[in-house]
């Protein structure tokens, strides 16, 4: 499997480096770009340089170079995960604005008619937020907002944030680890 995974400028760069981290783990090929403000939020929320989030992919790409490989349909993927996705990225992405390779690489995922996934981080969210999510998700984009789940019983913020991850693995099909899931059995803490 070869996936892309792009890390915006939205606050919670820690779904993105945890969910390069279970790919690395699950040996899937990792293709990643962190946008200029992906950097500085990255930064600011967690002791990761931007060196050490990229060393966590098979390849990483500057966010300008727009002739990187996944820029180009001709260069297979499975398809692409935006987390977190920040409102400006979902709404380059959802008029076809290809101002940086993230925004390149999505439109080449859509017009390929592969997966996309964006976690969109945005709170309260407008009508042009709302809009611009359904409109991506009438092209085929899937729209998972970062929402903790409870009836896992999280005792930390990783629980949250690895619950998060395991629900974007899951559009592509790979199993996260250790995940919590719902099986209809009250006080459990959901686990299988």
């Amino acid at each position: 499997m070869r996936l892309i995974v792009a890390l915006s400028g939205a606050t919670g760069s820690i779904y993105g480096i945890r969910l390069l981290e279970y790919l690395r783990d699950a040996g899937v090929e990792t293709h990643a770009v962190i946008s200029r403000w992906g950097v500085r939020t990255l930064l600011h929320e967690t002791s990761y340089s931007k060196e050490h989030v990229e060393a966590l992919a098979t390849k990483a790409y500057a966010p300008g170079d727009m002739g990187a490989a996944i820029s180009s349909g001709s260069f297979k993927t499975d398809g692409m995960i935006v987390a977190p996705c920040s409102a400006k990225t979902l709404a380059a992405i959802a008029h076809g604005v290809g101002d940086n390779l993230i925004h390149r690489a999505a439109d080449v995922v859509l017009k390929e008619r592969r997966k996309l996934v964006l976690a969109v981080r945005e709170a309260p969210l407008s009508d042009i937020h709302l809009e611009n999510m359904l409109r991506l998700s009438r092209m085929g984009a899937v729209v998972l907002p970062p929402v903790p789940a409870f009836y896992t019983k999280p005792q930390t913020l990783d629980d949250v944030v690895n619950h998060t991850v395991a629900r974007l693995l899951d559009q592509f099909g790979i199993d996260a680890p250790g995940m919590a899931r719902w099986n209809g059995e009250m006080g459990t803490g959901g686990e299988d």
